[in-house]
């Protein structure tokens, strides 16, 4: 079922991972409301769920869709392995704009409702709210989705969702934010053809990008030690700043991997250039898989990090020996 807005240009088709509901379509609808205004003709706005991160990209690579929207980094989960591994493997799309939206949870009835009965979600959505869903005493009823969960929702069900699924399928809100850790986000990618890649960064700029960031596939000619080195010193080298680097693994290759780096530059930035132009020269091979305006992803982290959010069982300088021992294993 495709959802349309008003207030877009010449109908601009847009697929993201569905159904209708889910935090990707959330996204979608974020993006458009925020670049439609930045199109010169009048027209309509199509968000269309599919149903796998490769069905997205298929759509976007054949010219079906103009745009698709999927997740890329949850700061909770990490990468979604699909969308990067989907990105590796096309010829013909590329990442042009992120939206990075939190991911809170509420709690829907339908209006008029009955006795409550149970407490529906994605089991994962019923694991991130367990400290709501014990409180409330009821049965647990798990979902394909969330967005299901809220769509199917009966007179006597507390549906966990997104917002969005409020409005969407009619329902009264019953409490807000019931996850039990706040702060969650996770970082959406807008794909569209290569082609049309250059069309949708000078609307960024001229809407006042002048920060970037690039995701590239690097793929090392040799393998073996200091590989990662090599590459992670291009980098540092040139004072460009890396602030993600995902390794995997070469299909039917073994032993053999592309590391997927995010980095704090634009490709024509003299120093990114000049990073690009060094490991061309190495003999690895290149592919920017994504390019678009820094700043509506992850939150940055100032000054030290809370040893609460480092993995259980880590240690530093300050442990005692035995600890360091423990947690080293040296």
């Amino acid at each position: 079922m495709g959802v349309t807005m008003p207030g877009a240009a010449r109908g601009i088709r847009t697929a993201y991972l569905g159904p209708e509901g889910t935090f990707t379509h959330q996204a979608a609808l974020e993006w458009a409301r925020r670049h439609v205004t930045t199109r010169d003709t009048d027209g309509e706005v199509s968000a269309e769920p599919l149903d796998t991160v490769k069905d997205v990209h298929d759509v976007v690579a054949a010219g079906a869709a103009d745009v698709g929207v999927v997740a890329i980094e949850s700061s909770v989960e990490g990468y979604v392995v699909p969308s990067l591994d989907a990105l590796l493997s096309s010829a013909d799309v590329v990442a042009v704009d992120e939206v990075a939206i939190d991911v809170s949870f509420d709690a829907f009835v339908r209006p008029g409702h009955g006795e409550l009965t149970e407490v529906s979600a994605h089991p994962h959505g019923l694991a991130q709210c367990a400290g709501f869903v014990t409180g409330t005493g009821l049965a647990t009823a798990p979902a394909s989705s969330n967005a299901a969960a809220c769509r199917d929702a009966g007179p006597g069900t507390i549906a966990l969702g997104p917002t969005i699924c409020g409005e969407l399928y009619g329902l009264d809100t019953y409490a807000k934010a019931v996850e039990d850790f706040r702060g969650g986000r996770t970082r959406f990618l807008v794909l569209t053809r290569r082609g049309e890649a250059e069309a949708h960064l000078a609307r960024s700029r001229a809407a006042g990008a002048t920060a970037w960031k690039t995701m590239v596939a690097i793929t090392p000619s040799v393998t073996g030690p200091g590989v990662l080195a090599r590459i992670t010193a291009a980098f540092g080298d040139r004072g460009v700043n890396m602030s993600s680097l995902i390794t995997r693994p070469l299909k039917a290759q073994e032993s053999k991997y592309v590391f997927v780096v995010t980095f704090d530059e634009a490709p024509w930035d003299p120093g990114a250039r000049e990073v690009l132009s060094d490991l061309l020269a190495a003999g690895d091979s290149l592919k920017t898989l994504g390019l678009f305006p820094a700043g509506a992803g992850f939150r940055s982290l100032d000054g030290v990090l809370d040893p609460d959010h480092v993995p259980v069982g880590s240690v530093s300088a300050k442990d005692s020996g035995p600890a360091r021992d423990r947690g080293l294993l040296w």
